[in-house]
């Protein structure tokens, strides 16, 4: 028994000596998304204030592809010691109804640490097209069924979602086109090779104001505090037309809960940052506040609520 009790108080002084040491070396955050998406930029605006309170590197990795799964799938492979971490946005709840199989489990091979924020898509068309309301787009694509197109960064993300979401309810036959990541979709838009665009906030505000593009509705349940006069898309008229885009930070699976408490007190520390508060705003991006117990929770009530879109929206598992 005395021997069992000294194992236990070692094991209890190793733990605490963990927490108090790590981070001891850089930490790398996987992005399973391309450099200049909304996906990529939030976490290193984020990441550039946890660093500092750290005294440690945090070295992003690009790393997209196959909907976000390549490298969501790495970092479920990952040494769990709190030295390789996701950045992932709400495509993480929406590939297991994307995907017949999965590398991961997005539940069960992650330990959720804290949001990041959340934020509108914001419905977007060139200026030149003419459209001037949402209303002008629907009518135009209820007149010709299935001529007008519209981009996502992929099937099953985020952007594609909130399309579809609209699509739905506006009842309209639509072509959708995938591409690679956000520069690319925005690149089409401005080509006038795209109708129409589900963007994140903060990528297109710029081109908003500079007049190249034309802000139609965001779809979030209250208006942009960034666009104030623009409408959301259940003000317009299309009921269950709402799909906020969120973005957390995970670790895999097994890391220790010493680690996953310390990130998740120096990103929450972070977040409360007025500097930090700030740039977010202008990114269209505001908190969103839970706890690590309430995060997972969160993502497991966000995959079960994707599935019958997913279904709805007609896109078969691959």
């Amino acid at each position: 028994m005395r021997w069992l009790m000294s194992l236990l108080v070692l094991l209890l002084a190793a733990v605490t000596a963990s927490a108090e040491t790590w981070p001891t070396r850089p930490i790398r955050v996987i992005i399973p998304a391309g450099a200049g998406s909304a996906v990529d930029v939030i976490p290193r605006v984020v990441f550039d204030q946890v660093s500092a309170q750290l005294g440690q590197a945090i070295i992003v990795d690009n790393r997209p592809g196959a909907g976000s799964t390549l490298g969501t799938a790495a970092v479920a492979r990952a040494e769990p010691d709190g030295y390789t971490l996701l950045a992932n946005s709400s495509a993480h709840a929406i590939t297991p109804s994307v995907y017949a199989t999965l590398p991961y489990d997005a539940v069960r091979d992650f330990a959720a640490v804290i949001p990041l924020g959340i934020g509108p898509n914001v419905l977007i068309v060139n200026s030149s097209r003419g459209f001037k309301t949402i209303d002008d787009l629907v009518r135009a694509a209820k007149s010709r069924p299935g001529a007008l197109n519209y981009a996502s960064v992929g099937v099953g993300s985020a952007t594609h979602m909130s399309a579809e979401r609209f699509r739905l309810s506006a009842g309209i036959d639509v072509l959708h086109i995938p591409f690679k990541g956000g520069p690319e979709a925005l690149s089409e838009i401005l080509a006038g090779r795209i109708e129409f665009y589900f963007c994140p906030l903060g990528t297109a505000l710029p081109l908003i104001r500079d007049g190249r593009l034309t802000a139609l509705a965001v779809n979030t349940r209250k208006r942009a505090a960034a666009l104030p006069e623009v409408p959301t898309t259940i003000e317009a008229g299309f009921p269950d037309s709402d799909y906020a885009f969120w973005i957390g930070l995970f670790a895999p699976a097994k890391t220790p809960q010493s680690v996953i408490d310390r990130l998740y007190q120096e990103t929450d520390k972070a977040l409360q940052t007025p500097a930090l508060l700030e740039r977010l705003a202008q990114l269209g991006f505001e908190p969103l506040h839970m706890n690590p117990a309430e995060f997972n929770t969160f993502v497991a009530n966000e995959i079960r609520g994707n599935a019958p879109l997913v279904k709805a929206a007609g896109i078969k598992p691959n």
